[in-house]
């Protein structure tokens, strides 16, 4: 698919260098590539500072790149810059969050339904945030799992002992299953002690500073079943996306924060399974239902959008 008979857009991805913000615009940009003919130049903000007062009045700093016809931002340091450009370059400006000044909205936004997005013609509502994850490209057929856990957060409860209690369990009622177990950033350092010293015989740790950049996709693209802890809910969506089997460990919500209802929604819907309907989800045939792919829905409105837009 091409847009238009005489360039290839170019599309700014402006970056504060977040992981997670990163990773949104990278499942995104993946999928314009994928459908069509775009180039791609990334900006980060810290290159090109700029205030709320300066983005307000369009006040944009020297950028020396191509001039974009779509801007596409991933946070509230990005969204400043976006602003601060809009002015200048005249470009398509497209947010992966709630605008953070209603009177400056940019032209299109791809907002979480767990961030209560209204119900409007430039705003598209998805099912978590974009990732970079692509499904499966065939059905896995073999016993092997994967857990990844997150760590503290202002969501959930976190228990040391108890993640770990779960971690033993699933090695321990379901011994023909090959496990793989991953920590992130946010896992406590003495439950990283304590997931080295594992001794199951069907299970590996692999601490997240030792997984290179493409160890999750290429894990999950052989993973029958994925155990995620709650609080990690970026990695929900990412084994969602793979189409794995998905379940939730078992934590505590503090209190009915967006982030909770919106993994209420996922187990009411039937995406994911609770940590008591274990039995259920590992007896289950592997996946077949279409994967949440919403970077991929994103691009196709984005594109759509695009060729509307006046230029």
């Amino acid at each position: 698919m091409t847009i238009g008979d005489k360039k290839r857009p170019i599309v700014w991805l402006i970056t504060d260098n977040k992981p997670g913000h990163k990773n949104q615009l990278k499942g995104l940009a993946d999928r314009l590539g994928a459908r069509a003919r775009m180039r791609f130049l990334w900006i980060e903000t810290r290159q090109y500072p700029v205030s709320w007062r300066q983005a307000i009045l369009g006040q944009a700093p020297e950028i020396g790149q191509s001039s974009p016809d779509i801007m596409v931002a991933a946070g509230s340091r990005a969204q400043k810059l976006l602003l601060a450009c809009r002015k200048r370059y005249h470009a398509m400006t497209v947010v992966l969050m709630r605008p953070a000044l209603p009177f400056a909205k940019p032209d299109l936004s791809i907002i979480p339904a767990h961030d209560n997005p209204p119900d409007r013609q430039d705003v598209l509502v998805t099912r978590g945030v974009l990732n970079a994850i692509t499904p499966q490209r065939q059905t896995v057929e073999a016993h092997k799992s994967l857990i990844l856990l997150g760590g503290p957060s202002g969501h959930f409860e976190w228990d040391n002992d108890d993640i770990l209690r779960q971690v033993n369990i699933l090695a321990g009622e379901y011994p023909d299953w090959h496990w793989k177990v991953t920590s992130s950033r946010r896992t406590p350092t003495d439950l990283l002690e304590k997931l080295n010293r594992l001794h199951h015989d069907n299970m590996i740790f692999y601490h997240h500073e030792q997984t290179g950049p493409d160890w999750l996709s290429e894990t999950l693209a052989e993973t029958r079943a994925t155990w995620v802890s709650p609080d990690s809910v970026s990695m929900v969506y990412e084994a969602l996306t793979a189409g794995t089997l998905t379940g939730l460990l078992h934590l505590r919500p503090r209190h009915n924060s967006r982030v909770v209802r919106g993994l209420e929604s996922l187990k009411t819907d039937g995406f994911v399974s609770e940590w008591k309907e274990r039995a259920q989800l590992m007896q289950k045939e592997a996946n077949q239902s279409q994967p949440l792919w919403e970077a991929d829905r994103a691009a196709k409105w984005l594109i759509e959008k695009f060729r509307e837009f006046p230029r």
